[in-house]
C-alpha cells in the first residue's frame, strides 16, 4: 500500500471538472485508489463518490493506491495531483 498526501491548490477546489478528471485517471490502473478527507473516503473511480468528500482548496487529503501496480500509480496519481488539481 502506497499513500500520500496532497493540499488541494485549485481555487475552486475538486468540483465537476478536475473530479471529472480524476476518475478518468484513476481508471487507468488495476490497484483501488482512494481519496480521505477529514475521516471519509472515496473511491477515485467513482465520480459522486468524490464530489461528495466536498475538498475544497486548501484542503489537505490522503491518496491510497493497493494492488498489484501500486507503485506506478502512485507515482502517476502524485504527478496528475501536482500538475492538475
Amino acid at each position: 500500500m502506497k499513500t500520500f498526501d496532497y493540499t488541494i491548490k485549485d481555487a475552486i477546489g475538486i468540483h465537476a471538472r478536475p473530479a471529472g478528471l480524476i476518475v478518468k485517471k484513476a481508471k487507468e490502473f488495476e490497484s483501488a485508489i482512494t481519496m480521505t478527507k477529514d475521516g471519509k473516503s472515496a473511491d477515485l473511480r467513482k465520480l459522486m463518490a468524490l464530489m461528495s468528500l466536498g475538498v475544497k482548496c486548501g484542503d489537505t487529503v490522503t491518496i491510497t493506491v493497493e494492488g498489484s501496480d501500486e507503485d506506478s500509480a502512485a507515482s502517476a496519481m502524485e504527478q496528475f495531483f501536482a500538475e492538475t488539481i
